[in-house]
């Protein structure tokens, strides 16, 4: 049952990021969930990790934390590098990985979570809106 919630998130990460196979999609949800590993810290991080498949639970939980995480266009930034792509290709690649994590793990308001001990800009990368309180 592992492998198959496994190949049912790469199957969303190729439809929502239009990946041609099965090894891009994989290469590019390494490199975000990895990122990702980064940033994520306490409860969040253990609740994310939890419901993911074996392997990508694996790639998250293998990553060190910052003490602090980095803003949206680093994360971005960071990504370029790591996969040798452009901003752009980067930022697709991040929003399609978080999409489809979203899917697979949010049935109760983790995500929201996860953007509250994000820095501002993380919304976006996640497919929603970046919305500040008014004061």
């Amino acid at each position: 049952m592992v492998m198959t919630r496994y190949r049912h998130l790469l199957r969303q990460l190729r439809h929502l990021g239009r990946y041609p196979t099965d090894a891009e999609a994989e290469r590019v949800l390494d490199a975000v969930l990895a990122l990702l590993g980064t940033q994520l810290t306490g409860d969040e991080r253990c609740d994310l990790a939890a419901r993911l498949p074996g392997r990508a639970r694996t790639v998250l939980a293998a990553q060190l934390p910052l003490p602090r995480p980095v803003t949206a266009p680093a994360f971005v930034e960071s990504l370029a590098h790591t996969l040798g792509t452009s901003l752009t290709a980067a930022r697709w690649d991040a929003s399609s990985v978080l999409a489809a994590l979203t899917e697979l793990t949010d049935d109760d308001g983790l995500t929201d979570r996860l953007l509250d001990h994000l820095p501002r800009g993380y919304a976006l990368l996640f497919g929603r809106a970046d919305l500040v309180a008014a004061a």
